[in-house]
């Protein structure tokens, strides 16, 4: 007769398999027997994990396995970020791979850095190491420093993965009580969320935004990250602050102290990199909408610098609150995605799928700035069909609801 008990025991341990994390000592994992293991469950799908955990355990132990299969799932994740010839030699933790800086960002950081002459930098809550790894790739040698345990033995074996060890050294400590004295410069990324999800106010931050500047004035040279949304009132007057983004995101926002250019703003985009300086200019005017729209990259807008496209393309704004500059000429420019406007209409959902229908198209593109409607709700709405494509802007103009009907000039 079937036991209930063992079956609700089986059961228990196939839920811990699908949502277990990596054990919280990542010393089996680095012995011969566990990197050996990390290697064959390396490729796993997640939907044979099942199959392959209870194959393994009959030769290893059953945390060791469900700890390598958990770094598995782990670098596979972490492939988008460091890419995978990096990832699969890596250590992670589950928060390290969502707070980690992505590899191109931290390169372009660390070649700014090294072009204002940094040779060493104290790279205070390194996390699982992403920043570090960029500084000594960058020929830096770096001091990286976390409280947590684990965090900071994912960064000492990740230096050593790498091959990086004589240019990084990992230190478990407290940042708040480490000497930084003998560094050309200070790195600080403040960890942004707790328990409840991100952190929003900057005083919240771990350690504290303002303990933060406070370490980077005292360096000669330093950089904090902090979350792009930061108001531009909680810049310090001494810092140049800029904004990064890659491939279109936008990443973060770097406070830099030491540059020479106290109160200086810019926005900088990857790959390139390509970066716009602000020059104070006032905002544009409104106009008319013309027969090209530019949609600037997320970095300018948080940069405050839509002005600055603006006057390079020639254009002004379709209404005073939004960031969408329009033209009568086209302008290429690194800095906004460029429309050709075929239509403008008022919000009218009929309309706009009569004009659809009309110019048969089935692949439509829905943007938004000013408008409360969903995308997915107008593509739902109007259902598009037929072999031609479009995007529609769905904004204000001059204070009126509108949609502005385009297609993306190549």
């Amino acid at each position: 007769m079937p036991n209930p008990a063992r079956h609700r025991r089986r059961r228990r341990t196939v839920h811990r398999l699908a949502h277990n994390d990596p054990v919280n000592d990542l010393a089996p994992l680095l012995s011969p027997e566990g990197r050996a293991l990390l290697d064959e469950v390396r490729d796993t799908d997640p939907a044979h994990e099942l199959a392959v955990a209870t194959r393994l355990r009959r030769e290893h132990p059953a945390e060791l396995v469900s700890a390598a299969l958990g770094q598995a799932r782990l670098r596979q994740r972490a492939a988008a970020k460091f890419g995978a010839e990096d990832a699969r030699r890596m250590f992670f933790t589950p928060n390290g791979v969502e707070q980690s800086t992505r590899a191109s960002v931290a390169a372009y950081r660390a070649e700014r850095m090294k072009g204002l002459g940094v040779t060493s930098v104290a790279d205070l809550c390194c996390g699982i190491g992403g920043d570090a790894i960029a500084l000594a790739r960058a020929g830096i040698r770096v001091l990286a420093v976390d409280r947590d345990p684990l965090t900071a033995a994912a960064a000492r074996a990740n230096a050593d993965a790498l091959g990086l060890t004589a240019l990084i050294e990992v230190r478990e400590a407290d940042v708040t009580e480490v000497d930084t004295d003998g560094y050309d410069a200070v790195f600080v990324d403040p960890a942004r969320r707790g328990g409840r999800g991100r952190i929003f106010d900057p005083e919240a931050y771990s350690p504290p935004l303002s303990w933060a500047v406070a370490a980077a004035l005292k360096a000669p040279r330093a950089a904090l990250k902090i979350a792009p949304g930061v108001p531009h009132e909680a810049v310090p007057a001494e810092a140049e602050a800029e904004w990064i983004s890659d491939g279109g995101d936008v990443k973060e926002a770097v406070l830099w102290f030491g540059t020479g250019a106290p109160g200086a703003v810019r926005a900088t985009l990857l790959p390139g990199p390509r970066t716009l300086s602000g020059r104070g200019l006032p905002d544009p005017a409104v106009r008319p909408v013309g027969r090209y729209l530019y949609e600037p990259d997320g970095a300018v807008i948080r940069a405050h610098l839509v002005a600055e496209v603006a006057e390079e393309i020639g254009g002004g704004l379709v209404d005073e609150t939004i960031a969408y500059i329009t033209a009568d000429v086209p302008h290429p420019t690194p800095y906004a995605t460029a429309y050709e406007i075929t239509d403008q209409l008022p919000f009218n959902v009929k309309k706009l799928k009569a004009l659809l229908r009309e110019r048969e198209v089935g692949v439509l593109t829905v943007k938004k700035r000013g408008s409360a409607v969903e995308p997915e709700e107008l593509r739902r709405k109007v259902k598009p069909q037929g072999p031609n494509s479009a995007t529609v802007f769905l904004t204000r103009v001059a204070g009126a609801p509108t949609m502005l009907v385009g297609r993306p000039v190549r």
